[in-house]
């Protein structure tokens, strides 16, 4: 990623585009893709490399990460 932009904004940018391309292809729709979720919030980087373990640990628990913010916030809106 060249310097000028942040982890942040290129992930957000490559989690959009490539929802919107799975929402089009997988289910059809065409537009109107406010309020559709394919991915989840967060996401890994890693400058120094992370094993594959631990990759794959991190995402077998952003499903029990997300079921946990998500009655959190409906426990306390």
């Amino acid at each position: 990623i060249p310097p000028k932009y942040s982890v942040s904004m290129v992930i957000g940018y490559l989690k959009g585009k490539s929802a919107i391309h799975i929402h089009r292809k997988a289910e059809g729709v065409k537009k109107g893709f406010i309020g559709r979720h394919f991915w989840s919030r967060g996401y890994c980087a890693s400058t120094i490399g992370l094993d594959e373990e631990m990759i794959r640990a991190y995402v077998r628990d952003q499903e029990h990460l997300d079921k946990q913010e998500e009655l959190d916030f409906t426990q306390n809106p």
